[in-house]
């Protein structure tokens, strides 16, 4: 060998490759060979402190802030459990109630009169069946 001290070892046990252009890994400092030199094919023990990425509560898509050391799925967990407000909103989903008297049905969607324009249930949506009075001339049984 013309010259022993050009280059290193690669650090991984199975390859122990002589690399002339060693590719040092950021989290655990030691060098790798470029089939090595990632934290995923060298197995690095140090490659969470890498991992930099802020979790997304999936209830309220608000950041999670997870500090060194802690397990994100933890501290979602935890989020969701005490911090999160989307327990706290109380969306109701049959909003629509029907405006024929004495039915106190509702409904998901508006379902308006087109003569009267007022808000009815599946069961009275028609100008028949909520006696629309409103508008032109009422419509037939026969259409």
């Amino acid at each position: 060998m013309e010259f022993p001290d050009l280059g290193k070892h690669c650090s991984e046990k199975t390859c122990k490759r002589l690399d002339f252009l060693p590719l040092k890994c950021d989290a655990c400092k030691q060098d790798f060979c470029k089939d090595h030199f990632t934290c995923a094919a060298h197995k690095c023990p140090f490659a969470f402190e890498k991992n930099v990425q802020v979790p997304v509560c999936p209830l309220c898509n608000n950041p999670v802030p997870v500090r060194k050391g802690e397990i994100p799925d933890m501290v979602v967990g935890e989020h969701i459990d005490r911090d999160c407000n989307y327990h706290r909103k109380t969306e109701k989903i049959f909003t629509y109630r029907c405006s024929k008297e004495g039915c106190k049905k509702k409904e998901m969607l508006r379902v308006a009169c087109d003569q009267c324009r007022g808000s009815f249930c599946i069961r009275h949506r028609h100008p028949l069946d909520h006696s629309c009075k409103h508008g032109g001339r009422p419509i037939g049984a026969a259409g």
